[in-house]
């Protein structure tokens, strides 16, 4: 490597994890859609049953059945690691003047937000979130970008935080006028 060529950085994990209670948040939900995924197969199935059309393959025609316990069996796996996958990576920091967080098991998302750049810090609650005490932040900027989201953090460090970064943003904003 050459004076020149730039040095490959690691990004570090953001210090702070999402609450704990964000797992049976997130296995709770996870248990609602595979409720709907495996009614909707047993729907399909039932209307497969004896059906006598080209396109439809005799066996499952005839075993429809199947479709269903097929659906589940692929789906439950899933369903089990999903919310502790998601739980070991989603991270956040708050670190000097720059939001830091990290979200996503499939593919991974980096955000880094600028707190001079906050122009509305919210937190919401859906009624599941309610149930589990948890409050998911919602950074609004003026980039194209949009806004940036903190899901699956207890009720107060959210409404802590939020209050910490509007607090500074507005200083922040102070300081450049």
């Amino acid at each position: 490597m050459t004076e020149t060529e730039p040095r490959a950085a690691t990004l570090r994990d953001p210090a702070h994890r999402v609450s704990p209670k964000a797992r049976q948040l997130w296995m709770l939900e996870s248990l609602i859609g595979f409720v709907f995924l495996v009614g909707g197969a047993v729907v399909v199935s039932r209307f497969l049953d004896g059906i006598d059309w080209a396109w439809v393959p005799r066996w499952l025609a005839a075993d429809s059945w199947v479709l269903p316990v097929v659906v589940g069996l692929v789906a439950t796996p899933l369903l089990v690691a999903e919310p502790f996958v998601r739980y070991a990576v989603h991270r956040w920091e708050l670190s000097g003047d720059v939001v830091y967080a990290r979200s996503g098991f499939l593919t991974r998302e980096w955000v880094f937000v600028p707190v001079s750049r906050i122009q509305t810090v919210d937190k919401a609650q859906g009624w599941l979130e309610r149930l589990f005490g948890l409050a998911t932040l919602e950074i609004r900027t003026a980039s194209h970008a949009g806004s940036s989201t903190i899901k699956g953090l207890e009720y107060g460090v959210a409404a802590g935080l939020a209050e910490q970064l509007a607090h500074r943003a507005e200083q922040l904003r102070d300081d450049a006028t």
